[in-house]
């Protein structure tokens, strides 16, 4: 049925290009392909509007106005509606080259847009020889032992190392780059200044696979004349020696670089600084640092000016001795770097023990601490981090996060010092001092010693994670929601750094289940193409030659038993790769990824009995009396659903790759899989899936093993557990997942919100109401200890966006179209409101609906430009919907009204009655 509404003026607003995007990117200045992609967005409001063509123009070297009569490359116009990933297809591109482009349209009128504003990138470094001459120089056991005797620290991590050179430059700088490849974590600095506020650079990896490099535009800092580079290394997780509370125990090697600097001068003249023995290397002040038990600074060591072109080298300075090169090959970073992102005050609470004073954040996040202190030289500040406080009110380590982890500054005297962490962090919320009187108690203390103490002047927590952009917002009327959301999103970027952890203190290593299963809830908060291109790479550098993806990469330390080999993590190769590629539209993810996630699928075949695979951790963490390994659900129930999960996948990959022979293998396994499946877990006589627990049922319903016929009495089990429980799920990490997205699949809104309803154990309430500012590890939260800052149970994060305001992205092969997304929102009763937003490569979809009273409301949809919408409304007759604005066909298709929508705002009133 169709209604005619009043139509409103169409609007004149100009159609628009923006957000330029190279590999994903705004202006990046490292690409490590041949061939870069380009994207962009639009902006205009006009309805049902598209591209109908587009025109990309290169040119190397300048943007002068005379350069682009004479491109590199000119796509000339191609007739073509795809605004995302088109590839670069000019002359061959040089490594550390800049390069400037721009893009202009043809609207569906046929009218063409004007250029847009110009883009640049810059190659990486693209051949083995771009780092010939180049050499890596680093730390010696001769070093270490000389500088542990020098500083009295007899900490096993030993000594860690600061290098400098001094060179000169005979003309202004036109032009300037330094590619650096610091392990483990490194810090640039130049003449006097660090380089870049990027932070525990560069990202983890398997270091006998892959070593990245970080790329920085250092011309503002460079200068006529004489010039010094200083370069700060840490262990990072390159060598993880230990000395206190450690994860385990694991070494590449000690820290060591390779670092080039390319200068244009003025005057024409290339110049090129290497890494080489003419370097030199001292001891550091950071006497001590590991990923796991924190670090230590002596200001005593500080070398003043040793970053700069004058200063006068002693005998603390060694010629820098030449290493052997990692195994890794050398390569560009794709994810965001790591930056301190926010900033937290700290308020010193009243009670403490005896000669300590402990400041709580009011929010655990991950990151360090940073003090202002003014006192006399050679005291000590201790800094011990905790997520909670025992009766004490001492911190408590032990329960969450592993002990004992601590951070420590030696005072060189003489005024305020200000010093945090370098190469090291961890999750907290409260911080014990150990050593210092804060400001605010100087006239309150009288202990004995006091007035030899130094004055803690300041203290702020400074939280990290990569620099990604922000792709999504909700709010909603149910406040206990909204605060749900946000502590699954700060669990979410403390565990975001250039891997996803599971932790930020006890463990710090990438559990791949979380990479697949949080993938979608991820990626509708945060643009994580980078991040995700980096960590599939992690899990194909680390994939065994048997075909294994183990379940932890980088795979820093091998498990044993299902900790290195379980489905439901190892599957994260194929299912993650798929939604990053559904998300991003990055083709060469499946591309490059193909052999492996093929070989992985073989290595499930390789262990299945009869096409039922029995090994893994299962349903990690469900509900019941010992949490951990799966209570409620069998095992082999969940890898081989993944199993076919994975299979299923992969028969689409390879239809969407152009490879119908393996498409058709793929397909086959599946259904055999299936076959299998159901004959080994159906209980026809009770009518459910092995032990009918919410994982049983709800599995197999959300990847679609169940046959039709049986599809509801599945459903109506599903939902009766549920009841029976008392609106309370029972699955755990794996379980809850596929438990929300079958019930999105059964169209079932009002279970899901009866289920995030809930205050007691089990639910995301009865961690608010007992106080979690992050999402905790398990459902009891702050009651009993264990992680206060994990995200892998935060799947209701994926309905909010796409069960509650309805923006749903088709990753699961419902459509071919990147164009193409579904609205349906569902209006739960008890919710008064919801608004949320998406960005898209093509722009902003936003929904926002409201009840206008106790039967009416209000829906709003904006769409971007090159965007179609499905909005379908469950349990609605197109009388009963009203459009405010241009025509809108309204048909029905089974229970749900159909409106199908191009670009533009759209408003409709709705009649519930």
């Amino acid at each position: 049925m169709e209604r005619q509404p009043i139509i409103t003026a169409e609007s004149k607003e100009e159609f628009q290009i923006e957000s330029l995007r190279v590999e994903y990117a705004a202006n990046p200045i490292a690409v490590h392909t041949h061939q870069p992609r380009f994207s962009w967005g639009f902006r205009c409001s006009r309805h049902n509007e598209r591209q109908t063509a587009f025109q990309i123009v290169v040119v190397d070297g300048t943007e002068s106005s005379d350069s682009w009569q004479f491109p590199l490359w000119d796509s000339g116009k191609i007739d073509s509606e795809q605004n995302e990933a088109i590839e670069y297809a000019g002359p061959q591109l040089l490594s550390g080259q800049r390069y400037f482009w721009k893009v202009r349209a043809w609207d569906r009128s046929g009218a063409a847009s004007n250029y847009s504003e110009i883009g640049t990138w810059e190659m990486a470094l693209l051949h083995a020889e771009d780092w010939h001459g180049v050499k890596w120089i680093g730390v010696t056991e001769r070093n270490q032992q000389e500088w542990i005797g020098a500083s009295g620290d007899g900490a096993k991590s030993g000594g860690l190392p600061i290098f400098r050179h001094q060179f000169q430059l005979n003309a202004e700088i036109k032009r300037a780059k330094i590619y650096l490849c610091g392990l483990g974590q490194f810090e640039l600095r130049l003449n006097g200044e660090k380089v870049s506020d990027a932070v525990l650079s560069p990202g983890w990896t398997n270091y006998d696979r892959t070593c990245l490099y970080s790329a920085f535009d250092v011309t503002e800092q460079l200068q006529a004349g004489s010039n010094a580079v200083g370069i700060l290394l840490g262990n990072g997780f390159y060598n993880v020696a230990g000395g206190r509370y450690a994860k385990y125990l694991g070494s590449y090697g000690l820290p060591k670089l390779i670092f080039q600097l390319r200068a244009e001068l003025n005057d024409g003249t290339i110049v090129r600084i290497c890494s080489d023995e003419s370097w030199s290397v001292s001891s550091s002040p950071v006497t001590f640092s590991c990923m796991y038990g924190g670090e230590d600074y002596n200001a005593l060591l500080e070398q003043d000016g040793w970053d700069q072109a004058d200063f006068a080298a002693d005998e603390r300075w060694k010629p820098a001795s030449l290493v052997n090169a990692p195994d890794g090959v050398l390569q560009g970073e794709t994810a965001p770097p790591m930056k301190v992102m926010r900033r937290f005050a700290a308020e010193l609470l009243p009670e403490g023990p005896k000669g300590t004073y402990v400041y709580d954040f009011k929010q655990n996040f991950s990151g360090w601490m940073k003090i202002a202190v003014q006192g006399p030289p050679g005291a000590t500040v201790t800094l011990t981090p905790s997520e909670l406080l025992d009766d004490s009110g001492a911190a408590d380590q032990e329960r969450t996060m592993g002990g004992p982890t601590y951070f420590s500054y030696t005072l060189k005297g003489g005024g305020e010092e200000i010093w945090a962490p370098r190469f090291t962090y961890t999750g907290f919320r409260y911080v014990q001092v150990k050593g210092a009187i804060p400001v605010e108690m100087q006239s309150c203390t009288d202990s004995d010693g006091a007035e030899e103490l130094p004055l803690l002047l300041r203290i702020e927590g400074e939280m990290i994670y990569p620099d990604v952009e922000t792709a999504g917002s909700f709010q909603s009327s149910n406040e206990m929601w909204n605060r749900t959301h946000e502590i699954i999103n700060w669990a979410i970027l403390s565990n975001m750094k250039s891997i996803l952890t599971d932790c930020p203190h006890r463990e710090k290593l990438g559990w791949l289940e979380q990479v697949h299963l949080m993938g979608p809830s991820i990626m509708y908060n945060y643009n994580v193409a980078g991040l995700y291109r980096k960590i599939i790479g992690d899990m194909r550098d680390d994939q065994t030659k048997e075909g294994l993806i183990p379940d932890i990469a980088p795979e820093f330390t091998v498990f044993e038993g299902a900790f290195r080999d379980s489905p439901e993590w190892g599957a994260a190769y194929v299912l993650a790769t798929w939604y990053a590629y559904n998300w991003y539209g990055d083709s060469r993810l499946l591309e490059e990824n193909f052999n492996g996630m093929k070989r992985y699928v073989e290595y499930l075949s390789s262990k299945a009995d009869g096409y039922i695979v029995r090994h893994g951790l299962g349903d990690w963490c469900d509900v019941g009396p010992d949490p951990g390994f799966a209570q409620n659900t069998p095992v082999p129930l969940t890898a081989t659903a993944t199993y076919y999960y994975a299979a299923d996948t992969m028969g689409k990959i390879s239809a969407l790759t152009g490879r119908p022979d393996e498409a058709a293998c793929f397909e086959e396994l599946a259904e055999n899989i299936k076959s299998a499946f159901n004959e080994h877990f159906w209980n026809g006589e009770k009518s459910y899936y092995a032990t009918g627990s919410q994982t049983s049922n709800a599995f197999p319903l959300a990847v679609g093993l169940v046959p039709n016929e049986i599809r509801d009495i599945v459903g109506d089990q599903l939902v009766a557990d549920i009841r029976a429980h008392g609106n309370h799920l029972t699955g755990g990490d794996v379980g809850f997942r596929y438990l929300l997205m079958a019930l999105l699949k059964l169209d079932y809104p009002g279970i899901v919100s009866s289920i995030l309803n809930q205050t007691d154990d089990p639910s995301y309430g009865f961690q608010l109401l007992h106080g979690a500012t992050t999402l905790t590890e398990r459902w009891d939260g702050p009651t009993a200890g264990h992680s206060q800052n994990h995200f892998m149970l935060g799947h209701a994060e994926e309905w909010f966006y796409a069960g509650l305001a309805g923006i749903r992205i088709p990753y699961e092969g419902q459509s071919d179209s990147r164009r193409t997304v579904r609205i349906a929102p569902r209006f739960v009763d008890g919710i008064d409101w919801v608004k949320a937003h998406h960005v898209l490569s093509q722009g902003r979809v936003e929904v926002s609906w409201a009840r206008t009273d106790s039967k009416r409301l209000t829906l709003h949809v904006q769409l971007p430009v090159n965007t179609t919408a499905l909005i379908e409304l469950a349990d609605l007759q197109p009388e009963q919907i009203q459009s405010s604005g241009l025509a809108c066909r309204i048909e029905m298709d089974g229970r749900c009204a159909r409106i199908e929508v191009g670009s533009g705002c759209y408003s409709f009133e709705i009649d519930e009655a």
